[in-house]
């Protein structure tokens, strides 16, 4: 047998009608069930027969029968049909007749409803004057006096989509998985992405190995990315993602690349106030301790003395794979040891320091 989800509608066959019931079509071993009042004059005399073709909604299963009813339209059988919507929860299209104080008034078929203010429009809520004329989906809210007061809302409707397609969306965006982002807007923090429609958060700190103080210098809006999913909390509608999980870690190779004893003619990438931090390569920066400046004392304040990008020779001291750490001591620049290393070979083989005047007398 189909199964069917309360509020599934579809066009079916009418296989046969009795006093107070009509059966329909559902291609299975048993028929649909529906109220035969619905379909009854003010005389009682049914307007339906056999063979007759009805579009019907399934409002639940009632002592093993498939209890169905018709689309809300007609006139003498409104009043069945929408308490059946009401207690199925089933959503029933509605007319925006007018604004009126305190919402809009709803034209159910022949009944009339009211819709709040604060029920009409979900997450794109527009000026009232946008939902007169309208015909939307709604769900009946309140069913009170045999019909006379008719409470609905369409915010229903816009909750139960978005919370269907968070669903969804929660079984594909987990935890480590590879999903495709496009950027939607830069900030101090990093930037927002749309995953599937759903706004995601790729912080600065996830853009790249590199220190970056600006998203901008590595995404622009529109542009398409590849993003890990870091963490989501669907309570709170919350996913953060990284771009910078998917690139290689250049802390892979730093032991083999920057072993003990290393010079390198780096450049401050920050001031701190226990030292300086210099760019050995792209993503790896090393400290020198202010206890290894000359010049400073702990109450240097460093970022007055050295700037983001001033070139800085060091020697590497200590390397800690496992928690992202070089440790550096100031050092003589290339230059200098280029400089120092001509003067060196510039002495006799004797020993002696090489002496213009006396090279001269030799002559």
């Amino acid at each position: 047998m189909n199964r069917f989800n309360i509020g599934d509608s579809f066009e079916t066959t009418v296989v046969a009608v009795t006093d107070s019931t009509v059966f329909v079509d559902l291609s299975a071993k048993s028929e649909g069930v529906i109220d035969a009042a619905e379909f009854a004059d003010a005389d009682g005399n049914v307007s339906v027969k056999t063979g007759d073709k009805i579009k019907v909604f399934f409002t639940g299963e009632v002592r093993g029968e498939m209890r169905f009813t018709t689309k809300i339209g007609g006139s003498a059988a409104d009043d069945v049909m929408i308490e059946n919507a009401f207690k199925g929860g089933i959503p029933v299209e509605g007319h925006v007749e007018a604004e009126i104080k305190g919402g809009f008034e709803v034209r159910l078929g022949g009944k009339r409803a009211f819709c709040p203010y604060s029920q009409m429009g979900f997450k794109d809520k527009k000026e009232p004057s946008f939902y007169v004329g309208k015909t939307l989906s709604f769900i009946i809210t309140e069913y009170k006096n045999d019909g006379k007061d008719i409470l609905v809302s369409n915010r229903r409707i816009g909750e139960s989509e978005y919370a269907n397609a968070l669903g969804k969306l929660a079984a594909q965006i987990t935890p480590g998985a590879v999903v495709t982002a496009t950027v939607e807007s830069i900030e101090k923090f990093g930037s927002f992405v749309n995953i599937q429609g759903f706004r995601a958060l790729l912080p600065i700190s996830e853009l790249s190995f590199d220190h970056v103080t600006d998203a901008g210098e590595v995404v622009e809006v529109g542009q398409e990315l590849n993003v890990k999913v870091l963490s989501t909390d669907w309570k709170n509608e919350r996913v953060s993602v990284s771009l910078k999980a998917l690139l290689k870690d250049p802390w892979e190779t730093a032991a083999e690349k920057f072993p003990v004893g290393t010079k390198i003619d780096g450049k401050v990438a920050r001031a701190v106030d226990f030292g300086v931090f210099v760019s050995l390569d792209k993503g790896i920066d090393g400290l020198v301790h202010i206890s290894e400046l000359e010049g400073v004392s702990t109450s240097t304040n460093l970022r007055k003395v050295f700037k983001p990008g001033q070139p800085m020779s060091v020697v590497v001291e200590r390397v800690d794979i496992a928690n992202k750490r070089i440790s550096l001591k100031p050092a003589s620049s290339a230059e200098q040891d280029t400089s120092a290393a001509k003067y060196m070979s510039s002495q006799s083989d004797d020993g002696e320091t090489y002496n213009p005047f006396a090279a001269l007398l030799k002559k």
